[in-house]
């Protein structure tokens, strides 16, 4: 049988630097730059298979794809589909757990380093001539901070969480780790931390009183829906500086652009927002001590090749009868 394999947004994994050409070997590919929701309906009709990123997947989307069998994700978050409906059609849906984890714990240091060290500031410096005017062969005019002895405070301990602590060990940092299941977070310090004394379990409350740095890689639920708001954001001692590379629905935005502006925290840095692509009325973009990225941390040639052989893989071993990576079993 051949097997129509529809992916609605191609332009959210390849922009043409890298190959995706692996999926015509399972069937007919029927491939979209992107699509807009009033497209889907049609776009989708003819698909027993549907590989995709951020396409929404629901039953007004899918009411006349009556074949489909299969949901392949190009990601690792499943929020864009509707599960209780995809349930009740007893389609299939396999994520792409892990592919991006050195890519997001290098992204999320990046921005932490461009604040401590004011990279991008300096960069700017230089651009606009004022080193070439200078009497000193430096400039202060930026103050910059050593991350030894800091104290980063990781919301969410999964594999981006740990790589994230990693890294922090590597510059002899104090390390504090709250989720929800405290007794795994315990076991996996010791499992991966055991040779580092300066890792341990913390509250949110702990973590709001002590870290000079609070990153955030937990997943979006009803738990964590606009965690980042006044109340937690007013409530920190050391006004730290806020790290997001997770999803742009933990932050209360009016409440980020406040703290921002009132200097309630030092400065914030996000990979992600609320609403993608940015809309022009954004409140961020005219907030003070910010940096924002437009959801790049995932996006290295090397993670989206990485993340394309696992979603080819899943695909295989579906069509093999023995599916993987399940997230509605």
């Amino acid at each position: 049988m051949k097997f129509n394999i529809v992916l609605p947004d191609v332009s959210n994994v390849t922009n043409g630097d890298i190959d995706i050409s692996v999926f015509e070997k399972f069937g007919n590919v029927i491939s979209y730059p992107m699509s807009k929701v009033h497209e889907l309906e049609d776009r989708l009709e003819c698909a027993d298979i549907i590989l995709c990123n951020k396409t929404l997947l629901n039953e007004e989307t899918l009411k006349k794809a009556d074949n489909l069998k299969y949901i392949g994700l190009f990601s690792t978050g499943y929020n864009n589909v509707d599960l209780d409906y995809i349930n009740k059609k007893n389609i299939v849906v396999s994520n792409a757990a892990g592919y991006s984890t050195n890519s997001v714990a290098a992204h999320t240091f990046g921005l932490i380093l461009n604040f401590y060290n004011k990279i991008n500031a300096y960069d700017n410096f230089v651009k606009m001539g004022k080193w070439k005017e200078s009497l000193t062969f430096t400039n202060f005019d930026y103050p910059m901070y050593e991350l030894d002895g800091k104290t980063i405070g990781i919301v969410g301990f999964g594999s981006i969480g740990r790589k994230v602590a990693k890294i922090s060990a590597s510059f002899d940092m104090n390390i504090l780790v709250y989720s929800r299941n405290k007794e795994n977070v315990e076991k996996n310090i010791e499992k991966y931390f055991g040779y580092y004394e300066n890792i341990s379990y913390a509250s949110l409350d702990e973590i709001k009183k002590e870290a000079d740095i609070i990153t955030f890689h937990c997943p979006l639920n009803e738990d964590s829906e606009k965690m980042i708001n006044k109340e937690f954001l007013s409530s920190c001692k050391k006004k730290p500086f806020i790290v997001n590379t997770a999803r742009g629905g933990l932050v209360n935005e009016n409440d980020l652009y406040f703290a921002l502006n009132e200097g309630i925290i030092k400065g914030a840095a996000l990979d992600v927002i609320d609403t993608e692509p940015m809309l022009k009325d954004c409140i961020l973009c005219n907030a003070k001590n910010i940096t924002i990225t437009p959801h790049v941390a995932w996006a290295p040639i090397e993670t989206r090749k990485r993340l394309v052989d696992i979603v080819a893989d899943n695909l295989k071993a579906f069509l093999e009868g023995n599916p993987v990576n399940v997230v509605n079993r």
